[in-house]
C-alpha cells in the first residue's frame, strides 16, 4: 500500500551543499539519506517531498556539517497481507515467478500460480499449465494477492510471498467471462472404460 507520511528529523548537510540555498541543500540531503531505504514500520521510502519548518543549523566541532531539524513528507510503499496488487513479471524460474510491483519484487511459488500443475519450460523461459495450457512469461502483467510479508533490513533482504490461485487473480486472459462455466473433464464410468 502506498502512503504519504510526515516525518520530523535532524538532517546532516555536508559543507559541499553550503553553496546552494538552504531549501535545495535540505532536499538533496533528505533524498540521499532517505530515498530507497527500508523502514520496518513505514516500508520502502520511494521519495521525499515538501521539506518545511527548517530549523536553525547547528555545527558540531570537528564535523564541519550543519545539522537542521526539518519536517518533510515521504511517499512510502509497504505491502500488507491480503492486499491485491498489479505488477509485471520480472523473472521466471523453475520454482516460481518474481513480480515487480512498486519498488520491490514478490515471489509467486509455482504451486501458487494456478490450480493447475505448472511446469517450467527452460527453452521458452515460461511456466506452462499441464491441463489448462495457461502460460506465464517475463513481462506479463498479472494481479496477485499478498500472503506473507517479511520486511528485513534492506529491500533485497525482504521477502513478499504472493498467490494467484484465487478467482480474479493472474493474467487478464485467464479471467472467466461473466456467466461462463468452467469446463471440467468428463470422467468415464466404470462401464464405459471396459
Amino acid at each position: 500500500m502506498y502512503n504519504v507520511v510526515t516525518i520530523r528529523d535532524t538532517i546532516r548537510i555536508p559543507p559541499k551543499l553550503f553553496t546552494e540555498s538552504i531549501e535545495e541543500s535540505v532536499k538533496k540531503a533528505l533524498r540521499e539519506q532517505y530515498e530507497g531505504r527500508l523502514d520496518k514500520d513505514m516500508g520502502v521510502i520511494i521519495t521525499v517531498t515538501n521539506p518545511r519548518e527548517i530549523g536553525d543549523g547547528k555545527i558540531i566541532p570537528g564535523d564541519g556539517a550543519a545539522y537542521h531539524t526539518v519536517m518533510f513528507d515521504a511517499l512510502t510503499f509497504k505491502p500488507e497481507v491480503h492486499e491485491v496488487l498489479k505488477g509485471k513479471i520480472s523473472e521466471i524460474t523453475d520454482f516460481g515467478a518474481f513480480i515487480r510491483f512498486g519498488p520491490i519484487d514478490g515471489l509467486v511459488h509455482v504451486s501458487q500460480v494456478t490450480d493447475d500443475f505448472m511446469s517450467y519450460n527452460e527453452k521458452t523461459q515460461c511456466l506452462v499449465g499441464k491441463d489448462s495450457k495457461k502460460t506465464l512469461k517475463k513481462e506479463d502483467v498479472v494481479t496477485a494477492r499478498v500472503i506473507a510479508v517479511s520486511m528485513k533490513g534492506t529491500v533485497s533482504e525482504s521477502k513478499i510471498n504472493l498467490t494467484m490461485r484465487q478467482e480474479g487473480l493472474g493474467k487478464k486472459e485467464w479471467m472467466k467471462k461473466k456467466g461462463e462455466k468452467t469446463e471440467k473433464p468428463v470422467k468415464k464410468s466404470k462401464k464405459e472404460k471396459k
